[in-house]
């Protein structure tokens, strides 16, 4: 038979658990607006049944209950849906990075309008039309040598504008490099706390919400992957353990390893390619060329926004590649426009009856145009054309002897310069030609619709991120509603566990008062 107290056992054991449930119900109120929580409940379980099975068990009819106890606290938590949103959160990470920084370069490349590129060397074609129309006339070569010059200086500014952008976007990726880190290590550290609690039976779920919460940041920066390790010791059965990240492709391959079961590896960026462009990154001891980094993630747009060195050995990137095509924009221009006119005759040159081959442009730091990189922003009018009006040629110069001031055969030349196909990239071994308008038009067009792609993506990633986390939520977010339920479920179930108690109590006075029975 079972134990005189048995009854009064019972019931403590339902006020217990019960209580224990409202206190985990209040926690769970309590962090309803904390960012990162997860609900929790406790996990409900009979005790064991009394009498056990054995030689010596007494002789009743069969079993009896002993209560209920409180098994475990858990996390109300779906990994699948966690993986699934640190995966679009790496994919969204890289397209806004990617359309932040096309915005960046659309700003800047202002086209079409009144102040860009197109349509100052639309004024200059036209200065040379009209210097065409009236050879003699020194204004006309004045508005020429102005308009010569607003050209050299929108080379300028886009060239010195995007080379300043191009370094605010390597500060950029020098913060997201230490943000990753700073990740690393604050893992580590919630791993390492996991770790010293795990082994006694606990289930550290504030713990387990820190660390899938700072996961959660460091999904946006790179692609990663998250394994656990089971810990040893008297652990429970749904402890998670250490949590292993891996940086990953986008395939799935693992690439390296960030965090360990003992520490984390530090990645680190280096900036050994052309022109201090981003040649590798380093994890621990291995080393991933830039071009083999198929890992989606913040950090990956911005260094391809910043400039790599790409399988050619050349520097690759978004600002890179923009000024790599101003440069031959400037540079085939200048070395054209100065075949024509360095063969034509000024005034001054048809006074001394001899060509003196003047050039129209320069490289403001060198004493020849000789080298094509970093031209846009060397680019400027010869000292020669601003020394003198009547050193802007005009005339032809096959026979320097017989030039006369009012031939407009160069000028016309000139002119047409824009409308002659020539090889602006400056590719031997694949020469495209073009002329400069369709040149132009076609880098302008290529970056709108790099940009519209990056927009389209970032839309469309941030639909299926929100998507994801609304599932999430619904499963792991705190509802006040089924909280106030629980909290008068477990309020009722706790009065009758008390209401219980009384009656055992009154059932054992009655046992106890049958000893002084004829009072």
């Amino acid at each position: 038979m079972g134990s005189t107290f048995m009854g009064l056992e019972t019931a403590r054991r339902a006020l217990n658990t019960q209580q224990s449930a409202l206190y985990t119900t209040g926690h769970n109120i309590a962090n309803a607006n904390t960012l990162g929580y997860t609900r929790q409940r406790v996990n409900f379980e009979e005790e064991s049944p009394y009498p056990a099975p054995g030689m010596n068990r007494p002789q009743i009819p069969g079993q009896m209950g002993t209560g209920v106890k409180a098994g475990s606290v858990q996390r109300v938590r779906e990994s699948f849906l966690d993986d699934q949103y640190r995966g679009q959160s790496s994919k969204l990470g890289y397209w806004e990075a990617r359309s932040d920084a096309l915005s960046k370069m659309e700003q800047v490349m202002n086209e079409p309008s009144d102040s860009g590129l197109a349509n100052t060397m639309d004024q200059f074609w036209q200065s040379l039309q009209d210097l065409a129309v009236d050879p003699r006339n020194t204004g006309a070569r004045s508005v020429v040598r102005q308009r010569g010059i607003a050209v050299a200086e929108t080379f300028n500014y886009l060239s010195d504008t995007l080379t300043a952008e191009k370094n605010n976007m390597k500060t950029e990726v020098g913060v997201a490099e230490k943000e990753v880190n700073s990740l690393l290590n604050q893992i580590s550290s919630v791993n390492d706390q996991i770790g010293s609690v795990e082994p006694h039976g606990y289930l550290p779920n504030d713990l387990y919400d820190e660390r899938d919460r700072l996961i959660d940041q460091l999904s946006s920066l790179v692609s990663v992957k998250v394994d656990y390790v089971k810990p040893g010791g008297n652990a429970s059965a749904m402890a998670e353990g250490k949590a292993v990240i891996s940086l990953i492709s986008d395939t799935g391959a693992d690439q390296a390893k960030l965090v360990t079961e003992t520490g984390y590896n530090e990645l680190k960026l280096n900036y050994n390619g052309v022109n201090n462009t981003v040649s590798s990154i380093t994890v621990d001891n291995t080393d991933i060329k830039f071009t083999d980094f198929n890992s989606s993630g913040k950090l990956k747009s911005l260094v391809e926004a910043y400039g790599y060195e790409g399988t050619d050995g050349k520097a690759k990137g978004l600002y890179a590649d923009m000024l790599s095509e101003l440069d031959n924009l400037a540079y085939t221009f200048a070395i054209e426009f100065n075949k024509i006119h360095s063969d034509g005759m000024s005034p001054n040159e048809i006074k001394s009856k001899q060509n003196d081959s003047i050039n129209f442009f320069a490289d403001t730091e060198n004493t020849s145009i000789s080298n094509r990189t970093g031209f846009a922003g060397r680019i400027g009018v010869a000292q020669d054309i601003y020394n003198s009006l009547d050193n802007i040629a005009a005339a032809d110069g096959t026979d320097p002897t017989n030039a006369a001031i009012g031939d407009s055969t160069v000028a016309l030349k000139l002119a047409d310069v824009i409308n002659q196909n020539y090889d602006y990239r400056g590719d031997a071994s694949n020469p495209q030609t073009s002329n400069f308008k369709n040149y132009f038009e076609g880098v302008i067009g290529a970056m709108a619709i790099d940009a519209q792609e990056a927009n389209r993506m970032t839309s469309n990633s941030t639909t299926l991120k929100q998507a994801v986390d609304d599932k999430r939520l619904s499963t792991s977010s705190v509802s006040l509603d089924e909280e106030m339920t629980n909290m008068i479920q477990f309020q009722q179930a706790y009065n009758a566990a008390a209401r219980m108690i009384t009656i055992q109590d009154e059932l054992l006075e009655k046992i106890i008062g049958m000893g002084v029975g004829g009072r």
